[in-house]
Parts: C-alpha cells; sequence; structure tokens
C-alpha cells in the first residue's frame, strides 16, 4: 500500500468518526450494507456483524431507530457521558473497520481517529443544531438536515476508494 494510500484510508476513517458523532449508527450501516462491494477489500468485510444477516440488520435497525429516535424531546444529548462513549466507540469500530482496506492492517490508526473524529463531530453537531436553533429554524429541520449529510458523507467515505 503507497504512503498516499494509507493517508486517505486515514483520512476515511477520521471521516467516518466525525460523522459516527453525527449519528452514531449511520457509518456502521452504510459499511455493513456495503459488506459485499469487491471493491473495498477489507478484512472488516469478514467480521460476523457486517458479513452475517443478523448483524447486518440488527446494524441497519440500530440506524434507522436512532434517525427516528433523535427527533424525540427524550433523546439524550450527544454530548453527555453516555452518549458520547456510544458514539465513540461507534465511530472506533467504523474506523477500525475501514482501517481493514489495503495491504497493510490500519485498524488501530482507524479505530483511534474513528474514536477521536466522534468526539469532535459530537460536538460540532451539537453545536451546529443550537446555532440553527437560536437562528429560528425549526430543530426537527436541522436534524433532518444532519441525518441527510451524515448518510451521504458515510456512503461517500465507506465507498470512495
Amino acid at each position: 500500500m503507497s504512503k498516499q494510500h494509507e493517508q486517505h484510508t486515514l483520512v476515511r476513517t477520521l471521516a467516518l468518526g466525525v460523522l459516527s458523532g453525527g449519528r452514531s449508527g449511520t457509518p456502521l450501516a452504510v459499511l455493513a450494507l456495503n459488506h459485499d462491494n469487491k471493491a473495498l477489500k477489507g478484512d472488516w468485510q469478514q467480521w460476523k456483524a457486517f458479513s452475517t444477516p443478523l448483524g447486518r440488520g440488527l446494524l441497519v435497525a440500530s440506524a434507522v431507530g436512532e434517525l427516528i429516535g433523535d427527533k424525540s424531546k427524550k433523546a439524550p444529548a450527544r454530548i453527555s457521558p453516555v452518549g458520547l462513549i456510544g458514539r465513540i466507540g461507534a465511530g472506533a469500530l467504523a474506523g477500525a473497520a475501514l482501517g481493514t482496506t489495503g495491504s497493510r492492517d490500519l485498524r488501530l490508526e482507524g479505530a483511534i481517529l474513528g474514536g477521536v473524529g466522534a468526539i469532535v463531530g459530537s460536538f460540532a453537531g451539537w453545536a451546529a443544531r443550537k446555532l440553527l436553533s437560536s437562528a429560528g429554524l425549526p430543530d426537527a429541520v436541522g436534524a433532518v438536515a444532519e441525518d441527510a449529510a451524515v448518510i451521504a458523507g458515510s456512503v461517500q467515505a465507506v465507498r470512495t476508494v
């Protein structure tokens, strides 16, 4: 794997981490839905969470549940300790998975970047939603815009080889 390809892979792991800060389940669901994409060539495609119908179903259902639940007033703040820990874990898993693409195993680096990215994405997303709400935009509009950005960004980060 060339140094440039390694850097590209690490940028993608960081991006998935940042996106996990917005919606923790979406990057994992996108990975699950791309488990059979031969162009990706990652060891993660054989991990049971991504390679079995049950694992993929749970990841996709979790992401859909989060997309729906985020609009609830009872949803915990993403920057609360519990919310943040879940997002860090999801970002680290997504980063580790994507880090297995290529000839050099970058899962540790990917996990670290994914976890750090999730922290950044959590606080950035929280601040953006607060800013939009204070400007008079209904929170649901900001939430749906964030949903779209996270879904599109996750697809791009996973599929860009």
